[in-house]
């Protein structure tokens, strides 16, 4: 597959991070130099920050006969040109085809399923297992597990966000629904018979999600249940389906009955919002800046889980052929670390549940006392029992996939025939299907 085509969207409109593996003059794996008497581990990130600045320092203080050597093409605050995208990627895949380059590789923008089918990278399963400086029963393996390719542990993140969905809890209160459960079938039920509520309540014309055209609906739905149409593992698309003609005539449906629409609408006029949670303080912060009393939900789906959509900001790999195995996973462990989980500028939600309740937990007590302030500077009163939901969206959060832009591009160009008339969904998802699979297979 054509290396280039995976980065532009990954990184930019999924937003999960700037922060890539790269190489440089130094080399770890097979080359790695000898310092004194000490192991040297490289990790290869694609631009330095603060956070790898600390957790260099902090790694050697607690294991004085490793040395960690951060790789970084970039130097912290430089300006990442789209070409160094490409330019990485076909670098640090040359150095892992051939055994060198770095121990350990800042992975969210590489191909880590082609890297994994080849054999590049290593299984961490049998370390996780055997790592006595882990608390296991305080690690969120709901995440580690939801990222395992293969049956096995080939990526560990650093943190991560959670993709969430907010609705309207005054309006949301004259209707039945089951958010644990509902598909887009019957969430485009619920929210037309909101806004009819609304309308004959005179609360004026209220949409389910507005200035959303249906190709990006149909992408966002796509991303979110994409192991249904795109098998990494067998390198096969399955956008003929019953199930993808289906979402495309939902969709339709609910733009004609203009429960959505592409058009801006007024304020306040918006049921549900599709929202990025990047900390535990956003349970609060995201879900009371759109609405006075606001509902968290699962997200309606097709055929797959409705919890919340894992979005890694960074995540880290162990390159199959390193010479230093051992230390490179002390490394990854201590990155599992509450000492680790715990320094300034690290981003997202923690892989250790106790750091996530901590935060969690302060929020909550200076809700209690009134003092907790919105980023508008607002008080929010949250009721007590909403923590425990947030706690249980936290800890069963896992719907992940390993996603390929390029593919939710073809789906997002191709499917505009299909919402403007031109063609049928049969049509449709053929083109797509076709186009999918001559893309799996270049």
């Amino acid at each position: 597959m054509k290396a280039k085509k995976r980065m532009g969207w990954l990184a930019l409109c999924l937003a999960c991070t700037t922060v890539m593996a790269a190489c440089s003059n130094k080399e770890g794996g097979a080359e790695a130099p000898d310092n004194g008497g000490k192991t040297v581990v490289t990790l290869s990130v694609e631009q330095d920050s603060e956070f790898y600045r600390a957790l260099e320092q902090k790694f050697e203080l607690a294991y004085p006969d490793i040395d960690l050597q951060v790789q970084a093409y970039k130097g912290i605050g430089e300006k990442i040109e789209p070409q160094d995208y490409e330019k990485y990627q076909k670098t640090a895949g040359t150095a892992l085809l051939s055994g060198k380059g770095a121990d350990i590789y800042e992975t969210v923008s590489l191909p880590v399923s082609e890297y994994v089918n080849q054999k590049l990278l290593l299984n961490m399963d049998d370390y996780l297992k055997q790592a006595e400086a882990l608390n296991k029963e305080d690690l969120a393996l709901n995440v580690l597990d939801a990222l395992k390719l293969n049956g096995g542990t080939y990526i560990i993140p650093g943190g991560y966000y959670l993709r969430a969905f907010v609705g309207d809890g005054d309006a949301l209160q004259n209707v039945e629904f089951n958010d644990k459960t509902w598909t887009w079938q019957e969430f485009g039920a619920v929210a037309k018979s909101l806004i009819q509520a609304e309308e004959k309540a005179g609360a004026g014309r209220r949409y389910a999600i507005p200035d959303t055209p249906p190709d990006v609906l149909l992408q966002e739905m796509v991303v979110d249940s994409y192991n249904l149409f795109v098998d990494s593992t067998a390198q096969k698309a399955k956008f003929d389906s019953p199930a993808f003609k289906s979402m495309m005539q939902q969709i339709k449906e609910m733009y004609d009955d203009q429960v959505m629409t592409s058009k801006p609408a007024e304020a306040g006029s918006q049921l549900f919002y599709s929202a990025v949670l990047q900390k535990p303080a956003d349970f609060i912060n995201t879900p009371y800046t759109l609405f006075t009393n606001p509902k968290l939900l699962h997200k309606p789906h097709n055929g797959t889980k409705g919890s919340m959509r894992i979005i890694p900001m960074t995540q880290y790999a162990i390159q199959a052929k390193t010479p230093v195995a051992a230390e490179a996973w002390k490394v990854m462990e201590f990155l599992l670390s509450e000492e680790a989980q715990s320094l300034p500028g690290r981003e997202g939600f923690s892989l250790l549940r106790s750091v996530n309740q901590k935060q969690l937990s302060e929020v909550r007590e200076q809700v209690k006392n009134g003092t907790y302030k919105l980023p508008d500077g607002q008080t929010a009163k949250v009721p007590d029992g909403d923590f425990g939901e947030f706690q249980e969206m936290m800890d069963t959060a896992d719907n992940f996939a390993m996603l390929d832009g390029q593919m939710i591009a073809i789906v997002g160009a191709e499917s505009l025939a299909f919402f403007s008339g031109q063609k049928t969904a049969e049509e449709v998802a053929k083109l797509i299907q076709n186009k999918a699979n001559t893309y799996l297979n270049e």
